[in-house]
């Protein structure tokens, strides 16, 4: 629902000459996610459709984190030659091009090819496509945010669009569940952020509110630490509340819609809940590395989100 997470290892596929195999090793990370991305339970059809968004949303991140796979496949799919396979915004930009030819011709990459289908089945737009990769490229030039007015736009580009995709593969959009998705996935990529300050660090990037940090007196040296002072803890304890404030307002998306997806909604809320918990339960010092919940807790809340409570 939300934006891939990044920084994640993958277990990489092989094609069957042992070489690397892009398309499988980008898929095969949908295992690592906060979230649910296609669960046993939905129809034959929405998986593959949700994999396809999966993969695209998984391989820009890649893309703008420079976690492609090595040995610059990707960047000879994309017709990149090999001295700019390093350059993110070039690969950015090739990628943007390719996505172009899911609408208008036919994609060099095996994900685009793979997404092809389910664009025209499903009748989706560039928009959202657009927005990810938009996202991305601010990720090469934007590494702080100052306010969290700032913060929000971003997660309209990055974590925004993924959750009308789902809404659209699974034909249920209108404008007041976008409004609604548009909160639980803004939550998600705030809780990423939240699980991964010591990773983004480590990419010169901080997601925290410069305004918040001033306000809870947290220096950028203070996020460079092994384990989190008080100022810190205060300072995600705040943002998790936000984020926590975000998924409630989103939940009754959950509750406006039936059967299978309702199950695989409440998964994304609960898989958010179950994150603040786990960032709540580490006394929110994320800084040792990201908190996870347990699967008993990932169900619990589940349950709660289903019965429309939390």
């Amino acid at each position: 629902m939300c934006r891939p997470r990044s920084g994640r290892s993958a277990v990489t596929g092989t094609d069957t000459a042992g070489a690397p195999d892009p398309e499988r090793g980008t898929l095969d990370k949908a295992a690592g996610e906060n979230f649910p991305v296609a669960p046993f339970f939905l129809p034959r059809a929405w998986r593959t459709d949700l994999m396809a968004v999966y993969g695209f949303a998984r391989l820009v991140d890649d893309i703008g984190d420079g976690d492609l796979a090595p040995g610059g496949a990707d960047a000879r799919l994309l017709g990149v030659p090999a001295e700019d396979a390093e350059d993110r915004l070039r690969l950015l930009d090739a990628f943007e091009a390719d996505l172009e030819r899911v609408f208008s011709g036919e994609p060099r990459h095996p994900l685009l090819r793979r997404l092809g289908p389910t664009v025209r089945r499903c009748s989706l737009t560039p928009e959202p496509f657009l927005g990810l990769i938009a996202a991305n490229r601010q990720d090469q030039l934007v590494k702080r945010y100052e306010t969290y007015d700032d913060l929000l736009a971003y997660c309209e580009l990055s974590a925004n669009p993924v959750g009308r995709l789902v809404l659209g593969v699974t034909g249920t959009s209108s404008p007041e569940r976008i409004r609604l998705s548009d909160a639980i996935c803004t939550a998600l990529q705030i809780v990423e952020h939240l699980q991964d300050v010591a990773e983004d660090l480590g990419r010169d990037r901080i997601y925290l509110p410069a305004q918040d940090m001033k306000r809870f007196h947290v220096q950028e040296a203070d996020l460079a630490t092994k384990t989190a002072g008080a100022s810190v803890r205060a300072l995600v304890a705040y943002e998790a509340q936000r984020a926590r404030g975000l998924l409630n307002e989103g939940a009754p998306l959950v509750g406006s819609v039936h059967g299978r997806l309702k199950l695989l909604l409440a998964g994304f809320v609960a898989g958010g809940r179950a994150a603040i918990h786990a960032i709540a339960a580490a006394e929110y010092d994320v800084l040792p590395g990201p908190p996870k919940p347990g699967k008993l807790q990932l169900l619990r809340e589940a349950g709660v989100t289903l019965r429309g409570k939390g």
